[in-house]
């Protein structure tokens, strides 16, 4: 026989499921089919404790009850009103146990004291799924979580990294006055609508002749990326392989000096940190930093 894991199988297995009453079922192994049921019902178990601690985060203790579930499942047979109710419990109970604790994590980082709003989440869960009392659209709700899940990781982030901005803003406001390095003034459309204004500064290395990059295009470049500190994060020199990439699919600061070079370049790229990670962390790069990159735009593919 195919071998089936219980989560695939759930369906086959509960309708060979007979039932006496809330408690355990009593096998009667009187035929063929019989004896076939129990061990299908058995073999499709292999994996579902830990399945239901590892994934559900059941506590054994009350095995009783999941039975008593079990059995009120197994035996609803095609009841839709039933099967609704069930399916209500089980996306519940993914709203508490991964939807919920995942989300505060994301947005307060370790900072178990502080959770989002089970009774609001579950007043637009609600909304989006019966399309009733909805008080935005699906495409406003979409932008205001992106927003506001990005202004509150920020200020919780800026508790502890705030420092990193302000070292940064130093270092750009000294550097703009240097003569050899240009500043180029940024505007970037929001997920709200409004425009963020910003700005990279840039020093010419090498002059370019070629044509300019748009910011779908795919180009070829040299790079160096380090820290206002001069920690190297990240080199294609060091195994001096070029590497491919597409303009749009960079940091923002990053793609902005992009369409600005000319093939053939070689520019010193200063980047403020809201056109880097902002309050990310990426990699070895903390929250709020500005960037420094070394760049030689080799083509346009």
């Amino acid at each position: 026989m195919k071998k089936m894991t219980f989560v695939a199988a759930m369906a086959m297995a509960a309708a060979t499921f007979m039932s006496c009453g809330n408690g355990t079922p009593t096998a009667n192994l009187k035929s063929d089919v019989d004896s076939m049921s129990y061990a299908i019902g058995m073999a499709q178990t292999q994996g579902l404790k830990e399945y239901l601690v590892d994934r559900l985060q059941m506590d054994t203790t009350y095995m009783n009850d999941f039975i008593k579930g079990l059995n009120e499942g197994a035996n609803a047979g095609d009841d839709k009103k039933k099967a609704a109710y069930y399916a209500g419990i089980q996306i519940g109970q993914q709203i508490s146990t991964q939807m919920v604790v995942g989300i505060n994590r994301e947005v307060f980082g370790d900072d178990s004291t502080k959770t989002i709003s089970l009774k609001n989440f579950m007043a637009g869960f609600v909304a989006g799924t019966t399309g009733k009392n909805q008080n935005m659209t699906m495409e406003q709700a979409r932008n205001v979580a992106e927003a506001k899940m990005q202004q509150i990781k920020a200020e919780t982030a800026m508790k502890e990294f705030g420092p990193n901005k302000e070292a940064g803003e130093k270092f750009l406001a000294e550097n703009g006055k240097k003569e050899d390095v240009k500043t180029l003034p940024v505007e970037i459309d929001q997920p709200d609508g409004t425009k963020l204004k910003s700005f990279i500064q840039y020093k010419v290395i090498k002059e370019g002749s070629g044509a300019m990059p748009k910011d779908t295009s795919l180009v070829q470049v040299h790079y160096e990326g380090r820290t206002i500190d001069g920690e190297v994060f990240d080199s294609s020199y060091k195994n001096d392989k070029p590497v491919d990439m597409r303009v749009n699919q960079v940091i923002k600061g990053f793609t902005q000096a992009l369409v600005h070079m000319p093939v053939g370049s070689t520019w010193e790229v200063y980047i403020p940190q809201e056109l880097a990670y902002s309050e990310r962390q990426a990699g070895q790069i903390k929250p709020f930093s500005a960037l420094i990159f070394k760049v030689e735009l080799l083509g346009i593919k």
